[in-house]
Protein backbone atom coordinates (compact mmCIF):
# COMPACT_ATOMS: atom_id res chain seq x y z
CA UNK A 1 0.00 0.00 0.00
CA UNK A 2 2.73 2.19 0.74
CA UNK A 3 4.16 1.98 -2.96
CA UNK A 4 0.49 2.67 -4.70
CA UNK A 5 -0.24 5.25 -2.07
CA UNK A 6 3.72 7.06 -3.34
CA UNK A 7 2.58 6.71 -6.75
CA UNK A 8 -0.58 8.27 -6.75
CA UNK A 9 1.00 10.95 -4.68
CA UNK A 10 3.18 11.28 -7.58
CA UNK A 11 0.27 11.16 -10.37
CA UNK A 12 -1.35 13.45 -8.10
CA UNK A 13 0.43 16.32 -8.41
CA UNK A 14 2.08 15.92 -11.82
CA UNK A 15 -1.46 15.80 -13.37
CA UNK A 16 -2.03 19.42 -11.75
CA UNK A 17 1.77 21.11 -12.49
CA UNK A 18 1.15 19.56 -16.40
CA UNK A 19 -3.03 20.81 -16.47
CA UNK A 20 -1.69 24.48 -14.98
CA UNK A 21 1.36 24.73 -17.42
CA UNK A 22 -0.69 23.99 -20.29
CA UNK A 23 -3.46 26.55 -19.77
CA UNK A 24 -1.01 29.06 -19.06
CA UNK A 25 0.27 28.04 -22.15
CA UNK A 26 -2.78 30.00 -23.91
CA UNK A 27 -4.34 31.72 -21.16
CA UNK A 28 -6.38 33.48 -23.64
CA UNK A 29 -7.57 30.33 -25.13
CA UNK A 30 -8.64 29.57 -21.18
CA UNK A 31 -10.10 32.83 -20.51
CA UNK A 32 -12.50 32.19 -24.10
CA UNK A 33 -13.45 28.70 -22.06
CA UNK A 34 -14.45 30.36 -18.93
CA UNK A 35 -16.33 32.87 -20.60
CA UNK A 36 -18.63 30.22 -22.37
CA UNK A 37 -18.61 28.70 -19.13
CA UNK A 38 -20.00 31.60 -17.28
CA UNK A 39 -22.81 32.17 -20.44
CA UNK A 40 -24.14 29.25 -19.60
CA UNK A 41 -24.05 29.48 -15.77
CA UNK A 42 -25.80 33.33 -16.38
CA UNK A 43 -28.40 31.27 -18.59
CA UNK A 44 -29.04 28.89 -15.71
CA UNK A 45 -28.44 30.02 -12.62
CA UNK A 46 -29.04 33.67 -12.77
CA UNK A 47 -27.29 36.89 -13.82
CA UNK A 48 -24.67 36.92 -11.06
CA UNK A 49 -21.89 34.84 -13.10
CA UNK A 50 -21.83 37.53 -15.51
CA UNK A 51 -19.92 39.59 -13.21
CA UNK A 52 -16.89 37.79 -13.99
CA UNK A 53 -17.02 37.62 -17.77
CA UNK A 54 -14.58 41.37 -17.68
CA UNK A 55 -11.92 39.20 -15.53
CA UNK A 56 -12.05 35.97 -17.37
CA UNK A 57 -7.66 36.54 -18.67
CA UNK A 58 -6.72 37.39 -14.72
CA UNK A 59 -9.32 34.38 -13.72
CA UNK A 60 -7.45 32.58 -16.31
CA UNK A 61 -3.70 33.04 -14.98
CA UNK A 62 -5.18 33.05 -11.40
CA UNK A 63 -6.66 29.51 -11.43
CA UNK A 64 -3.85 27.95 -13.95
CA UNK A 65 -1.03 29.60 -11.91
CA UNK A 66 -3.06 28.15 -8.52
CA UNK A 67 -3.09 24.38 -10.58
CA UNK A 68 0.68 24.59 -10.45
CA UNK A 69 1.39 25.78 -6.98
CA UNK A 70 -0.69 23.31 -5.68
CA UNK A 71 0.91 20.44 -7.63
CA UNK A 72 4.55 21.73 -6.67
CA UNK A 73 2.77 21.78 -2.86
CA UNK A 74 1.82 17.99 -3.24
CA UNK A 75 5.11 17.00 -4.80
CA UNK A 76 6.64 18.39 -2.36
CA UNK A 77 4.64 17.12 1.00
CA UNK A 78 4.57 20.82 2.26
CA UNK A 79 1.62 21.77 4.40
CA UNK A 80 0.51 18.58 3.01
CA UNK A 81 -3.31 17.99 4.76
CA UNK A 82 -3.70 21.87 3.93
CA UNK A 83 -2.98 21.25 0.49
CA UNK A 84 -4.97 18.40 0.05
CA UNK A 85 -8.17 20.27 0.95
CA UNK A 86 -7.77 22.92 -1.45
CA UNK A 87 -7.51 20.05 -4.03
CA UNK A 88 -10.58 18.83 -3.40
CA UNK A 89 -12.40 21.97 -3.33
CA UNK A 90 -10.76 22.40 -6.92
CA UNK A 91 -12.00 18.90 -7.75
CA UNK A 92 -15.24 18.78 -6.52
CA UNK A 93 -15.76 22.13 -8.22
CA UNK A 94 -14.35 21.19 -11.59
CA UNK A 95 -16.03 17.64 -10.80
CA UNK A 96 -19.54 19.81 -10.89
CA UNK A 97 -18.30 21.76 -14.42
CA UNK A 98 -17.83 18.53 -16.34
CA UNK A 99 -20.80 16.61 -15.00
CA UNK A 100 -23.27 19.53 -15.31
CA UNK A 101 -21.61 19.91 -19.17
CA UNK A 102 -21.98 16.33 -20.03
CA UNK A 103 -25.32 15.55 -18.47
CA UNK A 104 -26.80 18.75 -19.71
CA UNK A 105 -24.46 19.34 -23.34
CA UNK A 106 -23.84 22.66 -22.45
CA UNK A 107 -19.65 23.32 -23.06
CA UNK A 108 -18.62 20.28 -25.55
CA UNK A 109 -15.09 20.81 -24.57
CA UNK A 110 -13.90 21.70 -21.15
CA UNK A 111 -10.40 22.49 -21.60
CA UNK A 112 -8.96 20.88 -18.80
CA UNK A 113 -5.82 20.21 -20.87
CA UNK A 114 -6.09 23.59 -23.29
CA UNK A 115 -6.02 22.50 -27.20
CA UNK A 116 -3.14 20.13 -26.64
CA UNK A 117 -5.77 17.39 -25.47
CA UNK A 118 -9.26 17.30 -26.44
CA UNK A 119 -11.77 15.45 -24.10
CA UNK A 120 -15.18 15.33 -24.40
CA UNK A 121 -17.55 16.19 -21.28
CA UNK A 122 -17.68 12.52 -20.43
CA UNK A 123 -14.19 11.77 -21.01
CA UNK A 124 -13.66 14.97 -18.84
CA UNK A 125 -15.28 14.47 -15.78
CA UNK A 126 -14.35 10.51 -15.90
CA UNK A 127 -10.88 11.91 -15.82
CA UNK A 128 -12.03 13.95 -12.72
CA UNK A 129 -13.28 10.89 -10.88
CA UNK A 130 -9.76 9.25 -11.59
CA UNK A 131 -8.41 12.31 -9.55
CA UNK A 132 -10.44 11.95 -6.80
CA UNK A 133 -9.46 8.55 -6.62
CA UNK A 134 -5.97 9.62 -6.59
CA UNK A 135 -6.62 12.34 -3.95
CA UNK A 136 -8.78 9.87 -1.53
CA UNK A 137 -5.38 6.86 -1.77
CA UNK A 138 -3.53 10.52 -0.88
CA UNK A 139 -5.58 11.52 1.88
CA UNK A 140 -6.24 8.64 3.99
CA UNK A 141 -3.23 7.21 3.28
CA UNK A 142 -0.88 10.34 4.67
CA UNK A 143 0.97 7.96 6.96
CA UNK A 144 3.03 6.97 4.26
CA UNK A 145 4.25 10.25 2.94
CA UNK A 146 5.79 11.86 5.95
CA UNK A 147 8.92 13.15 5.06
CA UNK A 148 8.71 16.74 3.43
CA UNK A 149 10.87 18.05 0.80
CA UNK A 150 10.95 21.61 1.78
CA UNK A 151 10.08 22.35 5.26
CA UNK A 152 9.53 25.87 6.83
CA UNK A 153 11.57 28.86 5.42
CA UNK A 154 12.53 26.79 2.29
CA UNK A 155 8.90 24.90 1.36
CA UNK A 156 7.91 29.01 1.51
CA UNK A 157 10.74 30.03 -0.97
CA UNK A 158 9.66 27.25 -2.68
CA UNK A 159 6.11 27.88 -3.39
CA UNK A 160 6.96 31.79 -3.53
CA UNK A 161 9.42 30.79 -6.79
CA UNK A 162 6.52 28.48 -8.42
CA UNK A 163 4.18 31.07 -8.30
CA UNK A 164 6.20 33.36 -9.79
CA UNK A 165 7.59 31.29 -12.71
CA UNK A 166 3.74 30.02 -13.18
CA UNK A 167 2.02 33.79 -12.99
CA UNK A 168 5.22 34.88 -15.11
CA UNK A 169 4.72 32.12 -17.78
CA UNK A 170 0.83 33.04 -18.13
CA UNK A 171 1.57 36.87 -18.22
CA UNK A 172 4.39 36.64 -21.04
CA UNK A 173 1.94 34.12 -22.71
CA UNK A 174 -0.86 36.91 -22.30
CA UNK A 175 1.04 39.62 -23.82
CA UNK A 176 3.04 38.01 -26.47
CA UNK A 177 1.46 34.72 -28.07
CA UNK A 178 0.96 30.83 -26.33
CA UNK A 179 4.88 29.10 -26.24
CA UNK A 180 3.28 26.24 -28.26
CA UNK A 181 -0.04 26.43 -30.87
CA UNK A 182 -1.85 23.79 -30.83
CA UNK A 183 -4.63 25.22 -33.20
CA UNK A 184 -5.26 24.38 -36.85
CA UNK A 185 -3.53 27.88 -37.76
CA UNK A 186 -0.56 27.41 -36.40
CA UNK A 187 3.10 28.61 -38.37
CA UNK A 188 3.80 25.70 -40.79
CA UNK A 189 -0.01 24.64 -41.80
CA UNK A 190 -1.61 24.85 -44.41
CA UNK A 191 -5.05 26.30 -44.79
CA UNK A 192 -6.16 25.20 -48.13
CA UNK A 193 -5.21 21.58 -47.57
CA UNK A 194 -6.65 21.75 -43.84
CA UNK A 195 -9.93 22.80 -45.04
CA UNK A 196 -10.06 19.12 -47.61
CA UNK A 197 -10.43 15.71 -45.92
CA UNK A 198 -7.36 13.41 -45.79
CA UNK A 199 -8.75 10.43 -46.52
CA UNK A 200 -12.57 9.55 -48.49
CA UNK A 201 -15.29 8.34 -46.02
CA UNK A 202 -15.39 4.64 -45.85
CA UNK A 203 -19.08 3.13 -44.86
CA UNK A 204 -20.43 0.25 -43.43
CA UNK A 205 -23.91 -0.68 -43.51
CA UNK A 206 -25.85 -2.61 -40.88
CA UNK A 207 -29.02 -4.69 -42.82
CA UNK A 208 -31.60 -6.53 -42.14
CA UNK A 209 -33.01 -9.69 -43.40
CA UNK A 210 -35.88 -12.07 -41.54
CA UNK A 211 -34.80 -10.63 -38.11
CA UNK A 212 -30.99 -11.18 -38.80
CA UNK A 213 -28.45 -8.38 -38.86
CA UNK A 214 -25.40 -8.20 -41.53
CA UNK A 215 -22.62 -5.61 -41.88
CA UNK A 216 -21.92 -5.02 -45.16
CA UNK A 217 -18.71 -2.86 -46.90
CA UNK A 218 -20.54 -2.27 -49.40
CA UNK A 219 -24.43 -1.65 -50.23
CA UNK A 220 -25.81 -4.92 -50.83
CA UNK A 221 -27.80 -4.81 -54.16
CA UNK A 222 -30.12 -7.82 -52.87
CA UNK A 223 -33.22 -6.06 -52.49
CA UNK A 224 -34.18 -8.43 -49.73
CA UNK A 225 -31.89 -7.01 -47.35
CA UNK A 226 -33.60 -3.70 -45.53
CA UNK A 227 -31.79 -0.98 -44.65
CA UNK A 228 -31.07 -0.49 -41.09
CA UNK A 229 -27.84 1.91 -39.99
CA UNK A 230 -24.80 3.23 -41.31
CA UNK A 231 -21.79 4.07 -39.90
CA UNK A 232 -18.45 5.93 -41.23
CA UNK A 233 -15.89 4.01 -40.09
CA UNK A 234 -12.77 6.50 -40.79
CA UNK A 235 -14.66 9.81 -39.48
CA UNK A 236 -11.63 11.87 -38.26
CA UNK A 237 -9.80 11.17 -41.47
CA UNK A 238 -12.68 12.10 -43.56
CA UNK A 239 -13.61 15.08 -42.19
CA UNK A 240 -11.77 18.38 -42.74
CA UNK A 241 -9.80 19.43 -40.08
CA UNK A 242 -10.66 22.92 -40.48
CA UNK A 243 -14.61 23.45 -41.20
CA UNK A 244 -15.25 27.31 -40.78
CA UNK A 245 -12.75 29.29 -42.61
CA UNK A 246 -14.75 31.15 -45.25
CA UNK A 247 -14.00 35.27 -45.82
CA UNK A 248 -16.47 37.80 -47.64
CA UNK A 249 -17.30 41.04 -48.06
CA UNK A 250 -19.58 43.47 -46.32
CA UNK A 251 -22.19 42.10 -49.74
CA UNK A 252 -21.52 38.63 -48.79
CA UNK A 253 -19.23 37.60 -51.74
CA UNK A 254 -16.59 34.70 -50.70
CA UNK A 255 -12.61 36.26 -50.52
CA UNK A 256 -11.91 32.79 -49.17
CA UNK A 257 -8.95 31.44 -52.33
CA UNK A 258 -7.82 35.19 -52.99
CA UNK A 259 -6.83 35.11 -49.03
CA UNK A 260 -5.28 31.44 -49.67
CA UNK A 261 -3.49 32.93 -52.90
CA UNK A 262 -0.31 34.70 -52.96
CA UNK A 263 1.90 36.37 -50.32
CA UNK A 264 -0.85 37.99 -47.56
CA UNK A 265 -0.46 39.99 -44.51
CA UNK A 266 -3.71 39.22 -42.48
CA UNK A 267 -4.19 42.04 -40.05
CA UNK A 268 -6.71 40.46 -37.76
CA UNK A 269 -9.03 42.90 -36.10
CA UNK A 270 -11.48 40.20 -33.82
CA UNK A 271 -13.62 42.96 -32.41
CA UNK A 272 -12.91 46.81 -32.70
CA UNK A 273 -14.86 47.16 -29.50
CA UNK A 274 -11.80 45.17 -27.79
CA UNK A 275 -9.23 46.18 -29.77
CA UNK A 276 -5.82 47.74 -28.39
CA UNK A 277 -6.33 51.07 -30.57
CA UNK A 278 -2.47 52.52 -29.11
CA UNK A 279 -0.35 50.58 -31.64
CA UNK A 280 -2.60 51.42 -34.83
CA UNK A 281 0.05 54.23 -36.36
CA UNK A 282 2.53 51.44 -36.14
CA UNK A 283 0.31 48.63 -37.54
CA UNK A 284 -0.90 51.53 -40.60
CA UNK A 285 2.92 52.06 -41.60
CA UNK A 286 3.67 48.38 -41.81
CA UNK A 287 0.64 47.83 -43.93
CA UNK A 288 2.07 50.25 -45.88
CA UNK A 289 5.42 49.31 -45.95
CA UNK A 290 4.13 46.04 -47.02
CA UNK A 291 1.88 47.08 -50.15
CA UNK A 292 5.10 48.80 -51.08
CA UNK A 293 6.98 45.64 -50.69
CA UNK A 294 9.32 43.75 -53.57
CA UNK A 295 8.09 40.45 -52.48
CA UNK A 296 4.82 41.46 -53.36
CA UNK A 297 2.77 41.30 -49.96
CA UNK A 298 -1.14 42.06 -50.33
CA UNK A 299 -2.19 43.03 -46.79
CA UNK A 300 -6.17 42.61 -46.07
CA UNK A 301 -7.65 43.16 -43.11
CA UNK A 302 -9.81 40.67 -41.72
CA UNK A 303 -12.73 41.42 -38.89
CA UNK A 304 -15.50 39.58 -36.86
CA UNK A 305 -17.34 43.45 -36.28
CA UNK A 306 -20.47 44.49 -38.36
CA UNK A 307 -19.34 46.67 -41.18
CA UNK A 308 -20.78 49.98 -39.65
CA UNK A 309 -18.82 49.15 -36.55
CA UNK A 310 -15.84 48.48 -38.98
CA UNK A 311 -16.02 50.99 -41.20
CA UNK A 312 -16.45 53.95 -37.87
CA UNK A 313 -13.22 51.99 -36.91
CA UNK A 314 -11.31 51.78 -39.64
CA UNK A 315 -11.80 55.83 -40.14
CA UNK A 316 -11.05 56.52 -36.83
CA UNK A 317 -7.80 54.71 -36.33
CA UNK A 318 -6.71 55.68 -39.85
CA UNK A 319 -6.56 52.29 -40.84
CA UNK A 320 -5.99 52.05 -45.03
CA UNK A 321 -6.65 48.98 -47.07
CA UNK A 322 -8.58 46.49 -48.47
CA UNK A 323 -10.81 44.75 -45.40
CA UNK A 324 -13.48 41.40 -45.13
CA UNK A 325 -15.83 39.53 -42.84
CA UNK A 326 -15.38 36.82 -41.19
CA UNK A 327 -16.56 34.56 -38.39
CA UNK A 328 -15.68 35.70 -34.33
CA UNK A 329 -14.29 32.03 -33.35
CA UNK A 330 -12.56 31.81 -36.47
CA UNK A 331 -10.55 34.47 -36.03
CA UNK A 332 -9.98 33.57 -32.12
CA UNK A 333 -8.75 30.62 -33.24
CA UNK A 334 -6.00 31.86 -35.79
CA UNK A 335 -4.16 33.97 -33.16
CA UNK A 336 -4.69 35.25 -29.92
CA UNK A 337 -4.20 38.65 -30.36
CA UNK A 338 -6.85 41.44 -31.39
CA UNK A 339 -5.19 42.96 -33.28
CA UNK A 340 -2.52 40.38 -34.68
CA UNK A 341 -0.90 39.63 -37.62
CA UNK A 342 -0.61 36.53 -40.12
CA UNK A 343 1.68 36.63 -42.92
CA UNK A 344 0.86 33.13 -45.62
CA UNK A 345 1.73 31.86 -48.63
CA UNK A 346 -0.58 30.42 -50.98
CA UNK A 347 -2.37 29.71 -48.21
CA UNK A 348 0.40 28.48 -45.83
CA UNK A 349 1.05 29.76 -42.37
CA UNK A 350 5.04 31.25 -42.33
CA UNK A 351 4.52 33.35 -39.12
CA UNK A 352 2.42 35.36 -36.74
CA UNK A 353 2.67 38.24 -34.77
CA UNK A 354 1.13 39.76 -31.70
CA UNK A 355 0.18 43.58 -31.67
CA UNK A 356 3.26 43.56 -28.98
CA UNK A 357 5.78 41.93 -31.60
CA UNK A 358 4.73 44.35 -34.60
CA UNK A 359 7.43 43.45 -37.61
CA UNK A 360 9.27 45.26 -39.86
CA UNK A 361 8.85 44.69 -43.26
CA UNK A 362 12.25 43.05 -44.08
CA UNK A 363 11.28 40.56 -41.73
CA UNK A 364 8.09 39.33 -43.24
CA UNK A 365 10.26 39.00 -46.87
CA UNK A 366 13.00 37.15 -44.95
CA UNK A 367 10.48 34.90 -44.11
CA UNK A 368 8.45 34.71 -47.73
Amino acid sequence: MKQFTRICWLLLGAVFIFSGLIKLNDPVGTALKLEEYFEVFSRDFGSFFKIFLPHTRLLSIFLSSLEVVLGVAVLLRWMLRQTLWVLLALLVFFGFLTFYSAAFNKVTDCGCFGDFIKLTPWQSFAKDLVLLGLWAVVFFNERYLRRVFARGTLGVMYITIASAVAIGIGVRALGHLPYFDFLPYKVGNDIGQLMKPREQARYQYVMERNGESKTFADYPTDSTWKYKSMEVLNPEASRPVITDFAIFDAEGTDHTQEVLTGNKLLLIVQDVNSADRDRFKEINRLLEGAAKSRSQIKPLIITSSSPQQFDAFRHDVNLPGTYYFADATVLKSMIRSNPGFILLQNGVVLSKYHYHDIPVVSKLEEAL
